[in-house]
């Protein structure tokens, strides 16, 4: 384990929370790893629904007739994504343990094996942290370590659900960069991808810490503008990456120049939905990109 103390919430009601002491007394598999156990108590799910975060695992410690009722609980999704969550129930059937794993819970554990539960929740616990660095991997471009496309549009669906609530006015824009093909002919690959680099680290730099930078494709990058006064907002801050991206680069002491194309599209007007929108403001880009053109729809 990374770390030197575990948080665990333990979610049952005054009878099942007399065996939380003694399940964690004298445990020598956390003695032997320097892993203490940090306590905290609560007696239903709905007391846990209002928690404060930071737990790193969760023990329901159910009755049968509450773990069967389990799955109708709305607060078991944003656990299983928040923390381990462990079931500690008095009885075990194959077909109910298989759904609460499919449902995100980490491990089932039956009560009269309890003395088992802190290694478990170690184990646990080392398995979401794995599976969070895998899930991160898996929407980061590796090479700018910015979000890549899957993450932009899991970001954007989430913003857009919010913004039908809430009217403001959103700006996508997508960015394709041109010359990168020519400092990689002239000064090799691993060159391109430095400067490629640069261009993310300047395209963020060039934006609110609220905007969303991601790479979409080897010579392409979307930025996402959440929040804007007004559509015509987003011109100021297309003005202001292209002058950044036009200042030459430095690769191996020589001065490389890049220009860039724009695309742009508004929600709700250009699409409500972050594939359309995104098509919109790429074929925007690709027709500026073919004529010539700095900001395709200015």
């Amino acid at each position: 384990m990374s770390s030197a103390s575990v948080r665990i919430l333990w979610v049952g009601d005054d009878a099942t929370a007399s065996s939380m002491p003694a399940a964690f007394s004298g445990d020598p598999h956390g003695e032997s790893n320097g892993v203490s156990f940090q306590l905290a108590h609560v007696k239903n799910l709905e007391a846990c629904a209002t928690r404060e975060a930071g737990d790193q695992a969760i023990v329901l410690s159910l009755s049968a007739h509450d773990s069967a009722n389990l799955f109708a609980w709305p607060g078991l999704p944003s656990a299983c994504a928040e923390a381990a969550v462990v079931v500690l129930t008095p009885a075990l059937d194959l077909p109910g343990t298989l759904r609460l794993l499919q449902a995100g819970v980490q491990d089932v554990v039956l009560a009269g094996d309890a003395g088992s539960l802190p290694q478990r929740l170690l184990l646990a616990v080392e398995r979401k942290r794995i599976e969070a660095d895998v899930s991160k991997a898996h929407a980061t471009d590796l090479m700018t370590g910015l979000p890549n496309r899957p993450q932009l549009i899991e970001h954007m669906s989430q913003l857009l659900a919010l913004r039908e609530r809430e009217p403001k006015p959103v700006s996508l824009l997508v960015l394709r960069i041109d010359g990168l093909e020519g400092v990689e002919a002239g000064h090799g690959h691993e060159s391109a991808n430095v400067v490629r680099r640069k261009v993310a680290v300047r395209l963020r730099a060039g934006v609110r810490a609220s905007d969303v930078v991601a790479s979409i494709g080897a010579n392409v990058f979307a930025v996402l503008l959440p929040s804007m006064e007004s559509p015509a907002d987003a011109q100021h801050v297309i003005d202001k990456l292209m002058r950044s991206v036009r200042e030459p680069f430095k690769v191996a002491g020589t001065a490389v120049g890049l220009s860039a194309h724009v695309g742009a599209a508004q929600f709700p007007q250009d699409g409500r939905q972050p594939e359309v929108l995104l098509r919109h403001a790429s074929s925007a880009a690709l027709l500026g990109s073919l004529a010539g053109q700095g900001a395709a729809n200015d």
